[in-house]
């Protein structure tokens, strides 16, 4: 550092606070260690007695701690979010929709292992709401070098670490399972419970299906719904090992694939996922004589009991994810384990709490 007047320090950085004292009313910092001085700050420095002042010298081959965040922030940035305006060598990341961050946790580890420089975020795979903050970017000392800064937008590669799946519309079908439901002789307590899960998201029910336990009939309700425009089936009931549980049959003998029956989550771990693929007849194009056919792909949930009795399960998890328009794997569902038992604490504070992470 050096000592220099302060009317020729425009463009320099402060390496120390400079603090105002006004007796009575406060004593703060008017200018933060780190802070580039404008033209402006100069008559606001010298009305506090700052006639010199002590800058860090500039090195071309340094950069400054908000130069580098803003680095790391650009690292970071992905659409539907925004970042705030640099403070103290910190910019943090605010989202600009309701949906699903997702996060490169190879990246975000890679970054953050390189020393002198950090990013930190709140817990990928969870729902996001517009204005909520996602992570904050910035280095360790005043400055960093230069090659340092250019190894972390190496290692952050040419996608960005952070992306927000927004939430879709979907249509939603319900099959409700059980002799008990369909005979009339219990109350259905599932469906305000699934409404109420979905009323967090925009969701339309197309169709509400209450059968016996007979797999055929379960099957032929999925497969009905499906063709009422259903984009998601979630079936209730008949999800356990007992022989007359025969829900996850019926939903493998609707033609859908199953990717999990049971996960390591308590609640739910009797949870079945299954994908039913929905074939199109591509057109060709005009002046094409060739056309094709396309296909997507309809979750198909099995819910077990809990998720009607328990504050938060499995669906919870998942939820949001199909929700994004997720397609998920039987191995993202085997790595909930750690972080899959729901403390059932007496103040539920889900999603800030440990369950899913």
């Amino acid at each position: 550092m050096k000592l220099m007047k302060t009317e020729d320090a425009e463009g320099q950085v402060l390496c120390h606070d400079v603090t105002q004292i006004i007796r009575g009313e406060t004593k703060d910092a008017v200018f933060r260690k780190g802070h580039i001085i404008q033209k402006e700050d100069i008559p606001a420095l010298l009305s506090i007695g700052k006639d010199h002042i002590y800058i860090w010298e500039n090195h071309e081959n340094m950069l400054h701690e908000n130069e580098a965040a803003q680095i790391l922030c650009d690292i970071c940035k992905n659409d539907y979010m925004r970042s705030t305006k640099v403070k103290e060598g910190k910019i943090e990341l605010i989202a600009e929709c309701d949906g699903l961050l997702k996060i490169d946790r190879e990246k975000l580890n890679q970054i953050n292992s390189l020393g002198e420089m950090m990013i930190a975020s709140r817990h990928g795979n969870f729902p996001v709401k517009k204005g909520d903050k996602l992570a904050g970017t910035r280095i360790i000392p005043l400055m960093i070098e230069k090659e340092k800064m250019e190894r972390a937008k190496e290692a952050g590669g040419g996608e960005p670490i952070f992306t927000i799946l927004p939430f879709q519309k979907k249509k939603v079908g319900i099959v409700i399972t059980g002799n008990e439901v369909f005979h009339g002789r219990i109350q259905d307590t599932f469906t305000p419970v699934i409404l109420e899960k979905l009323s967090e998201y925009e969701a339309d029910i197309v169709g509400h299906e209450v059968v016996d336990d007979e797999q055929e009939r379960i099957a032929g309700c999925i497969r009905k719904l499906i063709r009422k425009g259903a984009d998601l089936i979630i079936c209730t009931g008949g999800m356990s090992v007992d022989p007359d549980d025969r829900t996850p049959s019926a939903i493998r003998n609707s033609g859908a694939d199953v990717v999990a029956y049971g996960a390591p989550v308590l609640p739910g771990a009797m949870f079945l996922l299954a994908y039913y693929a929905v074939r199109h007849v591509v057109l060709p194009a005009e002046g094409s004589r060739s056309g094709g056919e396309c296909s997507h792909k309809i979750p198909v949930m099995g819910l077990p009991g809990c998720v009607m009795y328990a504050k938060r399960t499995i669906f919870d998890l998942v939820l949001p994810r199909v929700m994004a328009g997720e397609i998920l794997e039987k191995k993202e569902l085997d790595v909930l384990g750690e972080g899959g038992l729901c403390l059932s604490c007496p103040v539920c504070t889900f999603p800030d709490c440990g369950f899913g992470k």
